[in-house]
């Protein structure tokens, strides 16, 4: 088995004691040469080092000469003693030098490694919380202030959204003017002063202030960030800068699909209220069934994305109706086997519409498709059986008959409310997902109880 390789520090160590060791030596021999070249030697090899060992050469050299003088008797010359002094002076100034160069370096090294890791952290993030939380522990892990927040809008609002040290407790705190005037809450510096005054003196005597910048010169907020001693340097403040600006992009980019989907959603929800005009004499059959059926998605515990596709769903489920001749979609008595054809046919009409919006999730096109099937395999177009009907469309096909039961249609008179919840209870296991009626006839129990209990 190979012994472990020792230490890169470990042989630098022991050449300096031994160039110590020798610059020793050279007082014995009255050898000023090889006192000072040993030192110098030695000061080379312990810079390296660092810490303490950077003050070996002084402290060798200083005791070398002070031996050389004691042991040669002799009277010192002015210019060996100012050659002394320099030299120490010398050696001094360089180990500060080092030093400083060192701890630089180290900061360097540090600064590229938390950006370097907060960079991916930012690039997994999803939403503009996720990204603010990542934002924050980069912040933390530049160490560059010990308090510092993150100030964004939250409608209109400045607001200290993340926050760490004396900024903390003002988490979630909005951010208002002072003297109450009527300023623009995103364009004059006053919420800069105004949350650098929530600290107290002592905690903000060096400040230094962010702008967050999406797309389009977009102000998104401010990072600020206090410390107690020394003002901020040139270095310091280029890094929390760049950092502010991938920050920005992040952030303007995640608001960017944020009104994107916002405008997708207006636009379908738009597009169903026009299609509803045509087809509900009533009106309010789109957003009566959206509404219910998110409550109904959220008890079953689906997540954000399948209620979007819910939701967009319910909104275009009768898309194809478009395609249906008034006659056949006004008619006020039963519909013979032709017109029922050209009737089912919308839920494949609307579908076929929708393949070339590429944004819409599956869940969404499947709601259109396939909520006409029923449980027992009878339903249309394709007469899918239980659990091969797609879980939104199951859903949504209890929505959609309740809705339709409890208000007029043409061909019939509104049920009450009691009679519909019935027929849902009888048709569970036959035309629904007999698991969806039960929570849907929990759902809405609970809201007949909370009425009586206000």
């Amino acid at each position: 088995m190979t012994a472990p390789a020792a230490p890169s520090g470990v042989p630098l160590m022991l050449t300096s004691l031994a160039a110590a060791g020798l610059a020793g030596y050279g007082v014995v021999l009255n050898n000023t040469s090889l006192i000072v070249g040993m030192t110098v030697l030695c000061a080379a090899l312990t810079q390296r080092l660092g810490g303490l060992w950077r003050w070996l050469p002084i402290v060798v050299y200083a005791l070398a000469f002070t031996a050389s003088l004691a042991l040669s008797k002799a009277r010192p010359e002015l210019w060996s003693l100012v050659g002394a002094l320099a030299l120490i002076l010398g050696l001094g100034l360089l180990s500060i030098r080092e030093g400083a160069r060192g701890r630089e370096t180290e900061w360097l090294r540090g600064t590229v490694q938390a950006l370097e890791e907060g960079s991916v952290k930012l690039g997994e993030a999803r939403d503009a919380e996720s990204i603010i939380r990542a934002g924050i522990v980069i912040l933390q892990n530049l160490k560059v202030a010990p308090h510092f927040a993150l100030v964004a809008y939250r409608r209109g609002t400045p607001m200290i959204l993340a926050a760490r040290g004396a900024f903390e407790p003002f988490i979630e705190q909005p951010i208002v003017p002072g003297d109450n005037d009527s300023r623009s809450v995103q364009a004059d510096h006053w919420v800069a002063e105004e949350v650098l005054a929530l600290l107290k003196r002592p905690q903000r005597r060096a400040q230094l202030v962010v702008n967050i910048y999406g797309r389009a010169t977009q102000h998104l907020g401010l990072i600020l960030l206090t410390r107690e001693d020394r003002d901020f340097g040139a270095d310091e403040k280029s890094v929390v800068e760049s950092f502010a600006r991938f920050l920005g992009a992040q952030l303007g980019q995640v608001y960017a699909i944020r009104e994107l989907r916002d405008a997708n959603d207006l636009t379908l929800r738009a597009l169903g209220a026009a299609l509803e005009h045509r087809d509900d004499d009533t009106g309010g059959h789109t957003q009566r069934v959206v509404t219910l059926s998110l409550r109904l998605a959220a008890r079953l515990g689906w997540d954000d994305e399948r209620l979007k596709a819910v939701r967009w769903g319910a909104y275009l489920h009768d898309l194809g109706k478009i395609a249906v001749p008034d006659a056949i979609l006004h008619k006020r008595g039963a519909l013979d086997a032709n017109e029922r054809a050209s009737m089912q046919r919308h839920a494949t009409i609307g579908y076929d519409m929708l393949q070339d919006l590429h944004f819409l999730p599956a869940e969404t096109l499947d709601l259109v498709r396939y909520h006409h099937e029923r449980w027992d395999g009878g339903g249309y177009p394709s007469g899918l059986r239980g659990q091969d009907i797609p879980d939104a469309a199951r859903l949504f096909s209890i929505i959609d008959v309740y809705d339709a039961l409890v208000n007029a249609r043409p061909y019939k008179p509104a049920w009450t409310r009691e009679r519909s919840l019935q027929e849902l209870r009888r048709q569970a296991g036959s035309q629904f997902d007999p698991q969806f009626v039960e929570a849907f006839l929990r759902m809405m129990s609970e809201q007949d109880d909370a009425k009586l209990v206000r």
